[in-house]
């Protein structure tokens, strides 16, 4: 179960040049849009990367403009825990969105998990550009030992409770 304390939210390659390549595109940067919110309302570091930015764009506009004060990562190699300056702050639990399902979020998901994190992987805020590659992509990280999650069971389970006192606050996200 995920707990605030041990949480981070990382967020891979939500760029401008899969907006058009990525079929549920538009879903997943909603998606993603709903995570960063409520990370920011519970405190939870946000890491960010970008797969070659200077050829794939930078992160969408939707997304880019909720970033402030979140570690942001220029990245070459397909996981984002092997970019440069990657880190996660002391926590052991992740969060994981991004595209593509196949590619990037499946290799960072791997290496996490190799290294002992507990990987929990948003599976409406994940994409590739051929539904198949999707889909085999959670099926072989749920295998692995990937925790699959929906946007509002990630939100809900974070504050435990209507007594929590961001819960109308996150209620809001998922309205």
């Amino acid at each position: 179960m995920l707990d605030r304390e041990r949480t981070a939210l990382v967020v891979v390659d939500v760029q401008r040049a899969f907006a058009k390549a990525v079929a549920e595109f538009d879903r997943v940067a909603q998606a993603t849009r709903k995570l960063i919110q409520a990370a920011h309302l519970l405190e939870l570091p946000v890491v960010v990367t970008e797969q070659y930015p200077q050829g794939l764009g930078p992160t969408v506009e939707s997304v880019a403009e909720l970033l402030d004060g979140d570690l942001r990562l220029e990245k070459r190699r397909f996981a984002a825990c092997d970019a440069e300056g990657f880190e996660l702050f002391g926590r052991s639990q992740v969060v994981l969105c991004g595209i593509e399902a196949h590619v990037c979020v499946a290799q960072t998901a791997l290496l996490l998990l190799r290294r002992g994190l507990e990987v929990h992987l948003v599976v409406d805020a994940v994409a590739s550009r051929h539904e198949r590659d999707r889909e085999v992509a959670l099926r072989r990280l749920e295998q692995a030992g990937v925790v699959p999650q929906t946007v509002e069971s990630v939100l809900f389970e974070l504050i435990r409770g209507a007594d929590h006192p961001r819960f109308k606050d996150v209620q809001e996200l998922v309205k």
